[in-house]
């Protein structure tokens, strides 16, 4: 599949049904998928009202702070304060918790994985080189500073992505405070056979902030 750039300026929010806040999808695989039979997702999300968080049964998750104050997860054996950037916390979709803004609206990074048909992972760069070797899913957003990946550029606020190709290439930064997020995703041995399991959809009270 072929590489795929975006900006977050570029990428439609939408607004939740309750009010509390908007998503900015920024991959949903495969494509056509929706939230109901994604197997990998990755979206930025605007939280600026306290409420329920959205459920994702059968969804392990991953979040991190981009911008704002952060926010305070409680519910379901999690106790946990999203309140320093760029610190990955990973969760699973079943529990039911409740979201609190800790200062004003806060801007988050979310990559779900579907359980079974592959795993995800987070990983943050500051100022350091990556060499890519043969990633077939992944997804890059410069938080900070500029970076390359072979011969293309990012500024902060872009990123690219791709799926189902692997791809080999060095990732260096352009300077010692340039900050990027890379979301990668591995599926699940012959998952690609299996046809996706259904997943129940988020709860109409809760929030669809991933």
């Amino acid at each position: 599949m072929s590489l795929h750039r975006f900006t977050l300026g570029g990428v439609p929010a939408t607004p939740w049904k309750n009010g509390g806040g908007s998503t900015r999808e920024l991959l949903c695989w495969p494509p056509g998928a929706g939230l109901e039979y994604f197997d990998w997702r990755v979206s930025v999300a605007t939280i600026a009202a306290d409420g329920p968080f959205s459920r994702f049964p059968g969804i392990d998750r991953h979040i991190l702070l981009l911008e704002g104050g952060g926010v305070h997860l409680q519910g379901e054996g999690i106790d946990h304060r999203l309140a320093t950037p760029l610190q990955p916390f990973a969760f699973s979709g079943d529990a039911a918790l409740h979201c609190t803004r800790l200062d004003g609206t806060s801007t988050d990074f979310n990559a779900m994985a579907r359980r079974g048909r592959g795993s995800a992972t987070v990983r943050v760069l500051q100022g350091e080189s990556w060499a890519l070797d043969g990633a077939t899913h992944l997804l890059l957003l410069a938080v900070r500073g500029h970076w390359r990946l072979g011969e293309e550029s990012l500024a902060a606020g872009s990123g690219v992505w791709w799926a189902g190709t692997p791809r080999s290439a060095h990732l260096v930064p352009g300077g010692g405070d340039a900050q990027l997020v890379a979301a990668g995703w591995q599926p699940a041995a012959l998952a690609s056979k299996a046809p996706p399991a259904p997943a129940q959809q988020a709860q109409p009270a809760m929030k669809v902030d991933a």
